[in-house]
């Protein structure tokens, strides 16, 4: 392996870029209570849907994904106790969790007064279930549920070791997640309390993404041994393919969202081309690996965390300016979705850099320690003073 370790990493951070910038168009790409734009023609929401198609060859999976072959870079090269890599996660991810949970309880007020539902939010607020759901599920924010989700199978390491020894085992993920949809679809005709599914779904889903695990440590275990140049060549023109075929599949799921202007339900071969989709894209940038990629890729990369956190604010807030502005009657949703993307991913981004050099709010982003560890670190930075 003559490439340098660092170098060969940098289509990594590539790969954490373009994560984030198609989470953010995920979530421009709707009307303003989160649907595609239903009180539209089909003809008008082509646009928004199409772009919404393109989004998702990126996603939240598509973190966990390379969140995963992280983790499995930490455990391979420094080999830590099991307890002490799971306490190094739980700083990591459940305390900057615990601050936005509670920002995000609280910021949701500001749109909720704009658009006239706060009593009724206010309400949710006083209930105990509330609170417990926006902990354990991560349901202050419809991107929150990455970070408890995410701590919850960095649990399961240790199982998916065994891909990192015996890659075939990588390939379990078309099983995890053909067993998750089908106890979701069951869960799905139960007449239960919809917060009991919830819960239920969450389980469930926690255990199917821990075949994303066991891709991901498989690809690890493989660029660990080396891929020659040649071969990645091979991997990347694979992933082209198979990123491309799964597309294709979802396209049932986008043409209802765009003749009945509703969410369908992803299932069939809709659902697996969704979700191996981060599988394929991954695989894609593994196989670019000695591409001449640019080190900007690399400043960029360390935002991605905070993007992820901070855009859905800066969505909110440009919906509240258009909203109150009256300017929403007179867009169509093509312009809607276009102008949202260009304002809140270089807001977001702004703001990220902003908090990662703001020490006080670092942590929040994953760019500094954590609060009780402030203490410890002033006579090292008094010495290096």
């Amino acid at each position: 392996m003559s490439t340098s370790t660092k170098t060969r990493m940098t289509w990594f951070d590539a790969n954490r870029v373009w994560a984030a910038i198609g989470v953010v168009l995920i979530h421009s790409t709707t009307d303003f209570s989160g649907q595609p734009f239903p009180a539209a023609t089909a003809g008008e929401r082509f646009v928004p849907v199409f772009l919404r198609s393109i989004a998702e060859f990126s996603g939240s999976e598509m973190f966990f994904f390379f969140s995963l072959f992280l983790m499995a870079l930490r455990v391979d090269r420094h080999r830590p106790a099991y307890s002490k890599a799971i306490a190094t996660q739980a700083e990591r991810l459940l305390v900057p969790f615990a601050f936005w949970t509670i920002f995000y309880a609280l910021f949701r007020l500001v749109k909720a007064s704009a658009f006239g539902y706060a009593p009724s939010y206010l309400e949710q607020l006083g209930q105990w279930q509330t609170w417990l759901s926006f902990f354990l599920l991560g349901k202050s924010q419809y991107h929150m549920h990455f970070l408890p989700t995410l701590f919850a199978l960095f649990l399961f390491y240790p199982v998916m070791r065994l891909a990192m020894r015996y890659p075939i085992l990588g390939i379990a993920l078309f099983a995890t997640l053909g067993a998750m949809n089908h106890v979701h679809a069951f869960f799905w005709s139960l007449d239960i309390s919809p917060l009991i599914r919830d819960y239920l779904i969450r389980i469930t889903k926690v255990w199917g993404y821990v075949g994303y695990g066991f891709a991901a440590f498989a690809l690890y275990g493989l660029w660990k041994d080396g891929i020659p140049r040649g071969e990645s060549k091979l991997i990347r023109r694979g992933g082209f393919y198979f990123a491309g075929i799964a597309y294709i599949a979802t396209l049932p799921f986008f043409g209802h969202a765009l003749f009945e202007g509703s969410w369908g339900i992803r299932a069939g071969w809709d659902f697996y081309g969704h979700f191996l989709m981060p599988l394929f894209m991954f695989s894609l940038f593994l196989g670019g690996q000695y591409l001449n990629w640019s080190p900007r890729w690399s400043m960029l990369a360390k935002y991605t965390f905070g993007v992820y956190l901070v855009h859905p604010m800066m969505i909110d807030l440009y919906d509240i300016a258009v909203v109150k502005s009256g300017l929403s009657t007179m867009m169509s949703p093509t312009v809607i979705v276009l102008s949202r993307y260009c304002v809140v991913l270089p807001a977001a981004l702004l703001f990220a850099v902003w908090v990662g050099r703001f020490k006080p709010l670092a942590w929040t982003i994953g760019l500094g320690p954590a609060p009780w560890n402030w203490a410890k670190l002033r006579p090292v930075l008094k010495n290096e003073a």
